[in-house]
């Protein structure tokens, strides 16, 4: 019967084992020094070899020549614990034997001598999901065991282990395999086999398998089914739905020419091939992670688990963008990636990721955007013309003359931004607040100086009015206006509420028909007949 690789080149001896020197160095000195401890937990990602330890310790404890750490592996007890049906070596699938009367049939079973070996090894697999009752009725077993018990407890996931178990037990974690111990491994494997595999091929084999050794022979098992005694790259990404660095680096493309039609053909073609868009979405936050890894490191094997080959594309790739693209292009896709899960329309969300990629592709630096900040001045808008004598004194005429004395009394060193037109994006932005009941961020957003530059909104706040202006709240005010996605930055200030220096009321000039028109406007006299202590500064937006 035909075996397949992970169970027929499973390790039999401590020397086989993959990149486990902590857990073997350990073993080996407690069994050469006679410290055997009553209690094992082994944790550690799947397929890392947790129960292959698990039963390679216990054919050194029960191996006729030991305990040893060299088993003979010819004796009867070496030979049963490697088929699984040894006497005294008992393996439990806690997934199925979780529960307190189990346990109870454990602890009885306990009391009782060896059949015929040294020990009795209980090998407890999958051990988080026994219930805690079960742990309870098993505790004063595993604290205080007969001299010929072991207890080997191998699982996935420890901190679910109560700590009351784990206490009495030596802990033993176990890392993730590396890509190149993984791919050096299935080569000798190839070897063995007669296999011709190129070392792409076994690459995308290790990228799959994701640092465990036994989901990387499975696939390379699944491989050699479809493609037979020769593996291509291609072939293999084929039967494995892996995307090719070709595939992925058309995104890149798209985002250095600015192309968001060509995001959306991207999606198109992938729906239409029936591929997942999840898993091309986890797949593309790969990539960027290792465009990131590789501007910021350098072309380093250990960093970017890759073929020499695709390292060197991948490294010419990310010279034509900045480590700050590349890091918002990642944070974005790992997003997009989360958004899908719940996702009732996984193709609309895609597309709207991707386009938003090239559009954060256009935001400027931050270097640059912090230097027109202390550097760059907000240019002043001109005035508006003086109307000529004899013009229409109808409204437009009238408006005309109560903007131009506004800019002829303010003086310019006190003006950081002239205050908005009827309409513009600061009153009609308070108005949106206000709508949605944000009366306290219309009151201070109406209160500050807005300075719209380079798709940002500064804004110069009263220090008592800072608690009130919160970016969040302003942009969902601009979301309701339906006005693009803007920065938002506050800073404090006296901009919006401090009085100007006491100075003067301008008295028009007796040539200058312009003030004199608009202080005979009808709403300033009445305004001035109510407020006789005032001063009219400056005369704004009358209503006709």
């Amino acid at each position: 019967m035909y075996q397949v690789f992970a169970r027929k080149y499973r390790p039999q001896a401590f020397s086989e084992l993959v990149n486990q020197e902590h857990v073997r160095t350990t073993l080996e000195n407690a069994i050469a020094q006679n410290r055997i401890a009553h209690g094992y937990i082994f944790s550690g990602q799947r397929g890392t070899g947790k129960t292959t330890v698990a039963r390679i310790l216990a054919r050194c404890l029960n191996c006729v020549e030991g305990p040893t750490n060299t088993p003979c592996g010819t004796c009867a007890s070496c030979r049963e614990v490697a088929a699984g049906n040894a006497p005294d070596v008992i393996e439990i699938d806690a997934a199925s034997n979780r529960g307190i009367n189990e346990m109870r049939e454990l602890r009885e079973n306990v009391r009782y001598r060896p059949a015929r070996d040294r020990y009795k090894v209980f090998i407890i697999d999958e051990a988080h999901q026994i219930t805690s009752e079960a742990f309870n009725a098993l505790l004063k077993t595993l604290e205080e065991p007969p001299e010929w018990v072991v207890f080997m407890l191998c699982t996935t996931e420890a901190h679910k282990i109560p700590a009351t178990i784990a206490s009495r037990c030596q802990h033993f974690s176990f890392r993730s395999v590396g890509f190149d111990e993984i791919a050096a491994h299935m080569r000798w494997i190839c070897e063995q086999e007669g296999i011709q595999a190129d070392d792409e091929a076994l690459a995308v084999l290790a990228q799959v398998g994701e640092g465990s050794v036994r989901d990387s022979l499975s696939a390379l098992d699944q491989a050699i089914a479809c493609c037979g005694t020769v593996l291509k790259a291609e072939d293999v990404r084929a039967l494995l739905g892996a995307y090719s660095l070709d595939t992925l680096a058309q995104i890149t493309q798209a985002l250095a020419d600015r192309d968001s039609a060509r995001m959306l053909d991207i999606v198109d073609n992938l729906v239409r091939n029936g591929r997942h868009l999840q898993h091309f979405v986890r797949e593309l936050a790969r990539y960027f992670r290792n465009l990131l890894v590789i501007k910021i490191a350098g072309d380093n094997p250990r960093l970017v688990p890759a073929s020499d080959q695709e390292r060197e594309r991948l490294a010419s790739i990310a010279a034509s963008f900045s480590e700050q693209d590349l890091t918002r292009y990642l944070q974005l896709t790992m997003d997009l990636f989360r958004d899908l899960q719940f996702s009732w329309n996984p193709r609309l969300h895609t597309e709207l990721g991707l386009v938003r990629l090239v559009e954060a592709g256009k935001l400027l630096p931050i270097e640059e955007a912090l230097a027109s900040v202390g550097n760059a001045a907000p240019p002043a808008p001109p005035a508006p013309p003086a109307p000529k004598a004899g013009r229409s004194t109808g409204p437009s005429a009238r408006h005309e003359a109560q903007a131009q004395p506004a800019a002829q009394v303010q003086p310019e060193a006190q003006v950081e931004k002239p205050a908005p037109a009827p309409g513009g994006l600061q009153q009609r932005l308070v108005a949106a607040l206000r709508e949605l009941g944000m009366a306290f961020t219309a009151d201070a957003v109406e209160q500050s100086a807005m300075v719209e530059a380079a798709g940002e909104l500064r804004f110069t706040t009263p220090p008592n009015l800072m608690l009130a202006m919160q970016s969040a709240d302003i942009q969902k005010g601009l979301e309701h206006l339906k006005a693009g996605r803007w920065k938002i930055k506050v800073a404090p200030g006296n901009a919006g509420t401090a009085k100007p220096e006491p100075r003067p009321e301008a008295q028009p000039a007796g040539d200058d028909e312009t003030m004199r028109r608009a202080l005979a406007h009808p709403e300033v006299q009445r305004f001035r007949e109510l407020f006789p202590d005032s001063e009219v500064r400056v005369v704004r937006n009358l209503k006709i």
